[in-house]
């Protein structure tokens, strides 16, 4: 493909020269964001970028489209909520479909939607919503909202517990949905690309599960990615009072949330839960001082081939992307990376370079391209 992200240093953008020894250079591609969630590209280059108020824009030849991307879903654009992440289909050459996930309702009575769309060109037509969880919540909090394709051609959706205390649900603190089989809240779900239920779910034939539920016992996974190569499926997840998490997810698992936890409570500070169960999965990897994750790439690219394999997590607090060096099931972090700002997306591009979204009123859109 031939297209603006071939050109590994384009005059004009701010660059932040590396420190000694470094192997990569931060560049600014282009700024006027305001607080991107997630990004996507088409086959033809055009980058497709969601801003939580509720707008998609398009990044064609390194500009910002000024016109907002029009046929997308009015969404519920307060707290944590908006328009959120965005993907398109495995067979978009074929079908064009564009999916987007979002915040719907009102602050005191919301849920997470899926829509997709056929992409024209210039805008979506034929909008479907194919997903909305189940119960319905109150507040503004913790709607997860990854999107990950299996190579089935199913898609994989995150959702988060619903809020922290003192929010409730039932009689109960809201988190505890993510312990409720009948609950998408704190789940990791499957569907088909309609929206359908492939019907080899882990829990499709158990009455008191879900038929969506992939897997549970999820805080907020807001970083979530497959490797390409050996197809292992990673998960970043927010604790509360730090115990960020690095996940390998599977079917079928409960991650023990809030049953199991390394985190504490914003308030008083006291352990959430236990640090672990045996009939519960640990994390492989615990940040015990919180960097709030989001985004989540694994490198397979041709640009930094001594990244090969390696994660790559956004920081909203740290405000950095972290590398996680992967060797079975260890984890050890190598880097932060400085941004700057909160960093909510890492995508890997088309050219093999490593693309940041910035959550900020005047967001940027980012990239690490080799010091030479």
């Amino acid at each position: 493909m031939q297209g603006w992200w071939t050109v590994p240093v384009v005059m004009g953008l701010a660059i932040a020269a590396p420190a000694w020894g470094q192997v990569y250079r931060v560049e600014t591609v282009l700024t006027g964001l305001e607080r991107p969630w997630g990004m996507a590209w088409l086959p033809d280059g055009t980058l497709l970028v969601t801003e939580r108020p509720g707008r998609l824009r398009a990044i064609r030849g390194g500009v910002l489209d000024p016109a907002p991307i029009a046929g997308v879903p009015q969404v519920l654009a307060a707290g944590q909520g908006g328009l959120l992440d965005v993907t398109v289909h495995p067979n978009f050459a074929n079908n064009r479909w564009v999916y987007l996930s979002y915040a719907s309702g009102t602050p005191q009575r919301n849920r997470l939607q899926v829509a997709r769309g056929v992409w024209d060109g210039r805008q979506l037509r034929n909008l479907q919503v194919i997903l909305e969880t189940s119960p319905w919540k109150s507040g503004t909090q913790h709607f997860g909202s990854r999107f990950t394709w299996l190579p089935d051609r199913t898609l994989l959706i995150s959702v988060g517990d619903g809020g922290n205390p003192p929010v409730t649900l039932a009689g109960d603190l809201i988190r505890m949905q993510a312990q409720n089989g009948a609950s998408h809240l704190g789940k990791v779900l499957r569907i088909r690309d309609d929206g359908s239920v492939p019907p080899d779910n882990p829990f499709a034939n158990q009455g008191s599960f879900d038929a969506k539920v992939w897997s549970l016992g999820h805080r907020n996974i807001q970083g979530k990615a497959m490797d390409p190569q050996t197809r292992v499926l990673w998960a970043t997840e927010h604790g509360s009072r730090g115990g960020d998490e690095v996940n390998r997810l599977a079917a079928g698992q409960n991650f023990g949330w809030p049953v199991v936890s390394q985190t504490r409570e914003y308030t008083t500070g006291e352990p959430i839960g236990v640090p672990s169960r045996s009939d519960m999965v640990n994390p492989l990897w615990v940040w015990p001082q919180a960097i709030a994750p989001s985004g989540l790439v694994v490198y397979r690219g041709n640009r930094f081939p001594q990244w090969q394999g390696q994660l790559f997590a956004g920081g909203l607090v740290s405000q950095s992307v972290h590398r996680l060096e992967v060797q079975g099931n260890r984890l050890t972090e190598r880097e932060r990376i400085a941004i700057g700002q909160r960093v909510r997306d890492v995508r890997q591009g088309p050219d093999g370079l490593l693309y940041i979204l910035t959550d900020n009123a005047d967001g940027r859109l980012v990239r690490l391209v080799p010091a030479s």
